[in-house]
């Protein structure tokens, strides 16, 4: 009489491989990998103080590079044009430009939404665009910057924000409120 197999036996034996299919391990390994990344950028997020949700792309960082216009705006009328409260409808943040002198030093004042000291801000020209630069030196704002280009048809400033804490680029604009 033949033995039939015993199915006890069979149960111990390791399956055999599927063609194509990953073992276990590896899907369990990419799990644990996509929830390390997700919850370090929920902290990274978490942990930002100023940034807005996109980061500058090249283009948009050599956007102060583009050529001048023909005519060139006399230097008191093109600062002029930059007091004002400027809002930053990502976030709420508000650039006060009080007074700009002929040299092109400002009076200005940064809100988020609690004053923040601004440790330095100027106008310029650079044939017919203007730009303007602000430095933060406060508390989370070790030496973040604004270099911001005025748009006239839109009344905008626009540009590059860059957040020193992280050492990151975001783009940004400011909306006259007044």
């Amino acid at each position: 009489m033949s033995k039939s197999p015993n199915p006890k036996q069979n149960a111990s034996l390791p399956a055999p491989a599927v063609p194509g299919r990953q073992p276990p391990h590896f899907t369990v390994i990419i799990l644990v990998v996509a929830v390390v990344v997700a919850a370090g950028l929920w902290w990274n997020k978490g942990g930002q103080v100023d940034a807005p949700p996109t980061v500058a792309t090249e283009a948009t960082a050599n956007a102060t590079n583009q050529p001048a216009p023909a005519a060139s705006p006399s230097p008191n009328l093109g600062f002029e044009k930059l007091k004002g409260k400027w809002r930053r409808p990502d976030g709420g943040y508000i650039v006060e430009i009080r007074s700009v002198e002929p040299d092109g030093k400002m009076a200005a004042a940064y809100f988020n939404p609690r004053p923040i000291n601004v440790a330095k801000a100027e106008a310029s020209h650079e044939g017919a665009v203007t730009k303007v630069f602000i430095e933060l030196r406060d508390v989370n704002y070790p030496g973040s910057t604004y270099n911001l280009v005025y748009e006239a048809a839109s009344d905008q400033l626009t540009g590059i924000y860059y957040q020193a804490a992280i050492q990151q680029n975001y783009e940004v604009v400011f909306a006259r409120m007044e």
